[in-house]
């Protein structure tokens, strides 16, 4: 397949010296002004512009700003003058003109830098093309080792309390489906996805005892508890990468009526990531086996959900809860899981 080259000069018999110079090897259009080069443009991208500078209405410089504007880079501009003044050849070329060619041309001359500034240009774009790939695949392999790295510390909160086995993947999963049924983007469902693994990152720093403890809390272990929030919240900020991140973790316990904690916020107030996590972790809580009692019947955690509705939940988000509730006739999102631990751990990684 030949290259293509569009000649734009005002004077007929520079087009034609031009085509008849290039057409062995290329394939040449031509256009007797700006405007009409422009016109071609919209219809046909060429491998090269060969663009007289002193041209009538519209000149070469005003043509070359209009072609850079749409195509930046893409389009490599090469100007034709028969001018002899230096700072003329030294504008185009600051414009960013690939060369500069004086009329008359030889023709020899003109074929060689035509076919030496397109397979340039075109080295030049698989080169950029080859790095834009590799860069794709080093970001796929990026994000596919945080995906796992967020996995298996997820597991790691989770094994730390006993009663909470996978209850960091099932958080992350079912928030990203609430995000999904609410018609958010792909990158707000990963991005919650993520915030579900590591909500309760702060567990880290809470003593075990007081996680693994069997029966009721005392109201001083519960204030211990609650310091998970600000935990977490410190951890994450460290990921400057994911700015948001640290958000699920300080506020999935904040309430919609604003007696929640750590920050007593209410209504919008709560981001809106942690309100969805908010009700999803409070359904887990239920549907798992706790130390003080054992999951909840499917009714009653319906129920409560329900209950919660404007004051624990957002409203939104606890409707989304409650339908996929109603869709699981089987009580299987419940957090019992036949896996045993080492499957687990293979789903997270």
């Amino acid at each position: 397949m030949k290259d293509k080259v569009l000649v734009i000069d005002d004077e007929r018999i520079n087009l034609m010296m031009a085509k008849k110079t290039l057409e062995k090897t290329c394939e040449v259009e031509t256009a007797q002004s700006g405007a009409e080069g422009l016109e071609i443009l919209e219809k046909n991208i060429p491998d090269l512009i060969l663009l007289d500078i002193r041209m009538p209405e519209m000149d070469g410089f005003e043509v070359f700003s209009r072609v850079k504007e749409k195509y930046g880079d893409k389009i490599p501009v090469v100007f034709l003058t028969s001018s002899d003044e230096p700072q003329t050849e030294v504008h185009a070329l600051s414009e960013g003109a690939s060369d500069f060619i004086s009329k008359p041309f030889v023709p020899a001359v003109m074929l060689q830098r035509v076919n030496r500034i397109i397979a340039y240009n075109r080295l030049n774009n698989d080169l950029a093309n080859q790095v834009e790939i590799q860069i794709a695949e080093r970001k796929g392999q990026m994000e596919r080792m945080t995906s796992q790295i967020m996995k298996t510390l997820a597991y790691v909160i989770d094994a730390k309390d006993s009663y909470t086995n996978g209850h960091s993947l099932r958080v992350a999963k079912y928030s990203r489906e609430i995000a999904k049924r609410a018609g958010k983007s792909d990158n707000y469902q990963e991005r919650i996805y993520r915030m579900g693994l590591l909500h309760d990152v702060g567990k880290i720093g809470i003593p075990d005892e007081i996680l693994n403890k069997e029966g009721r809390l005392t109201d001083e272990e519960f204030n211990t508890i609650k310091a998970h929030t600000v935990i977490g919240d410190g951890i994450l900020k460290n990921m400057t990468e994911l700015p948001r991140i640290s958000l699920g973790a300080r506020h999935h316990h904040e309430r919609y009526d604003g007696k929640g904690y750590p920050d007593h916020l209410k209504g919008l107030e709560i981001p809106e990531e942690a309100r969805i996590i908010a009700v999803v972790d409070a359904y887990d809580a239920m549907t798992s086996n706790r130390s003080y009692r054992g999951i909840l019947p499917q009714a009653e955690v319906r129920k409560r959900i329900v209950e919660g509705i404007g004051t624990q939940f957002d409203p939104e988000f606890a409707k989304i809860m409650v339908e996929m509730i109603d869709e699981d006739v089987d009580y299987k999102m419940n957090g019992v899981s036949d896996k045993p631990e080492t499957d687990i751990m293979e789903e997270a990684i």
